[in-house]
Order: structure tokens, then C-alpha cells, then sequence
């Protein structure tokens, strides 16, 4: 028996498919991409993985566009959706390192045309904790900073704190940043942090990973905390705008809001 005045859509709707299909990589894309179309395929061959495509586009675009407008409007701006898609568990690890190798192959092939080569943002230096082996969220948040315009020092897993001490010193980085996916590894960062304060050396040290939280991030002189790794590269601003490692617990909420 068929009802009437039933509006049988509202019933029948599939509202786990109409989610679905807001979160999937087109949906957000088509919010987050450039809208000038040069850009735009370049971005896509990011977002999409496109490693053959990545330098034809870039080549296409080079003749209309200025390099660096290339890289920071078309390749980090698809690296940024990238980003999105991550945070929101759309991507994964493997699609983070695809995408991330098809935007250094487009950046490669940009900078050659830029005089004196692409300007960096700022030094960071980064490592999981002496005595852990995990590096996965380390990795990831490498190439967002790379993605962001930082140089990157990547120390590996398992890095000892005196190493770890001892590259800080040397390349005088404006961050340096820790991982740990143990607990039994995780206070290399206080340890770390102390020595470095020992030296006079008094820039953030960030700590992440799965076995941290703030608490225990913001336990220690210099510690912030960064909670996953999107996070990294709106904190590194605002360092690179002046803040110290107080400011930046002051501010957290605000700083990573949204990310």
C-alpha cells in the first residue's frame, strides 16, 4: 500500500552515501583547487599522483606563468589538498609519498627557472627519538614542511640525543622536531631539550607522536606540542614570524585551529 503525500526520497535517503560523496578527493578538491586553470592542472597532478603528467604541465605552464607563482599556486597548492585528504583519512601514508614525489618532480623542474634557485622559509631539523624505530609521522610531516617551503634536515629514526644536539648546534635550525611512538623512547626529548638549553640554545622543541600528548609536550622547558602532521607547518610560521616556545603554548588552540 502506497501512502499518499509520502515523500519516499526523504525515506529512502542514503545519507552514508551523501556523505561519502561530500569527502571524497573531487568533492574537496573542486573547493580547495585554484581556479585559474593553468594552475589548476598542475595542482590536479599532484592531488591525483600523476607522475608522467606533473612535467608537461609545469612545462606548459611555465609559459605563461612566473616559476614560483607555478609552485606556490599550482604544485604546493595541490599538495595542500593532499594535506586536507590526510587529515580527514582519505589519504594515507602511500598517497602522501606519491603525491609528495610527484610535487618535488614539478618544483625540480620550476626552480631551474628561478635565479638563485626557490627562497626557504626557515631550517628545520627533525628525527624520531633515540630508541624508536617509527618514522611514518615523521616522514609525513617532512614533506608537508618541504611542501610549505621549509628546508628539511631529516635525521632518521632512532637518533641519539647527542646527535640530535649536536646537528642543532651545528645548522642552528629555527625548530627542531621529535617523534615517538614509545614511551619508553619518548623522554629523549626533555633530555634533549635540556642539553640544548645548556647551550644556550633556547629554540622550540617539538614533540609528537603517538605516545605523546601535550601534557607532556609542554612538561619540559622549550617542549611544544603538535598533535599530527598537518599541524607542523602553520606552527613553523608562526615561529618564522617571532614566536618563542612560550607564545606558541600561549596561542596553541588558535595556531592549529582548524588543521
Amino acid at each position: 500500500m502506497v501512502s499518499k503525500g509520502v515523500d519516499y526520497s526523504k525515506i529512502l535517503k542514503r545519507y552514508d552515501v551523501e556523505a561519502q560523496n561530500e569527502t571524497s578527493p573531487e568533492a574537496i578538491a573542486k573547493k580547495m583547487l585554484p581556479t585559474d586553470a593553468v594552475f589548476k592542472k598542475v595542482a590536479e597532478a599532484v592531488l591525483y599522483m600523476k607522475f608522467k603528467e606533473v612535467g608537461p604541465a609545469v612545462t606548459e605552464a611555465l609559459k605563461t606563468k612566473k616559476a614560483l607563482d607555478i609552485i606556490n599556486d599550482g604544485l604546493v597548492a595541490g599538495m595542500e589538498v593532499v594535506a586536507k585528504l590526510y587529515a580527514d583519512h582519505i589519504y594515507y601514508l602511500p598517497e602522501i609519498m606519491m603525491a609528495a614525489k610527484t610535487m618535488e618532480i614539478g618544483i625540480a623542474l620550476a626552480e631551474k627557472q628561478i635565479p638563485g634557485g626557490r627562497e626557504t622559509k626557515g631550517l628545520v631539523v627533525m628525527h624520531a627519538a633515540e630508541g624508536d624505530p617509527h618514522d611514518i609521522g615523521k616522514n609525513i610531516a617532512a614533506v608537508m614542511m618541504r611542501s610549505s617551503g621549509y628546508t628539511v634536515i631529516d635525521m632518521g629514526k632512532d637518533v641519539a640525543v647527542t646527535d640530535v644536539v649536536a646537528e642543532v648546534a651545528k645548522s642552528k635550525p629555527m625548530l627542531v622536531t621529535g617523534t615517538a611512538l614509545m614511551t619508553t623512547t619518548m623522554t629523549a626529548f626533555p633530555a634533549a631539550a635540556e642539553k640544548l638549553r645548556n647551550k644556550n640554545i633556547t629554540i622550540p622543541f617539538m614533540a609528537a607522536g603517538g605516545a605523546v600528548n601535550r601534557d607532556f609536550a609542554e612538561s619540559f622547558d622549550l617542549g611544544i606540542y603538535s598533535e599530527k602532521a598537518p599541524q607542523t607547518p602553520p606552527i613553523a610560521d608562526k615561529i618564522k614570524a617571532g614566536y618563542d616556545w612560550r607564545k606558541i603554548r600561549a596561542e596553541w588552540e588558535t595556531i592549529v585551529g582548524g588543521v
